[in-house]
């Protein structure tokens, strides 16, 4: 996976974004607590301000964090996949 600068997606760049090989777009979060529903929020603003630049390509999230249930359901209403690493 190649690295993406987010601050073409106006995104602080601390965010780590890859590119997949079919041009699909990864939010990489590297961490050992859970994932609960206030990360949620914020990982769907990230999606939504990736998809104001390209709309064409597919957000999604990947993790080694537990991710909550409510949160996990949230983004998949969404239209956000979340996988694990």
């Amino acid at each position: 996976m190649k690295k993406i600068d987010p601050t073409q997606y106006n995104l602080f760049s601390r965010v780590d974004l890859r590119q997949g090989k079919s041009n699909d777009i990864y939010i990489v979060i590297n961490r050992k607590s859970r994932i609960i529903m206030k990360d949620g929020i914020k990982i769907l603003e990230m999606v939504k301000k990736i998809n104001k630049v390209d709309r064409n390509k597919r957000v999604s999230v990947l993790t080694s964090a537990p991710v909550c249930s409510k949160t996990k359901q949230f983004l998949l209403d969404n239209n956000t996949s979340i996988d694990t690493f």
